[in-house]
């Protein structure tokens, strides 16, 4: 039963899986951003290029 206990109280670790769901999070936000501006970018860069 101790060792359930200490088991239970370990949080060795926990810091790993915050920082992997944080990561997570910004790419699910750069994809978004990414689908929704990246045709008006390619366009923008295109007119630029053009123009010169």
């Amino acid at each position: 039963m101790d060792i359930l206990k200490r088991f239970c109280r370990d949080e060795n670790g926990a810091t790993a899986i915050e920082y992997g769901m944080i990561a997570a999070a910004m790419a699910l936000v750069v994809i978004g951003l990414w689908t929704t501006f990246g045709p008006a970018v390619g366009r923008l860069y295109a007119d630029v290029a053009g123009a010169l």
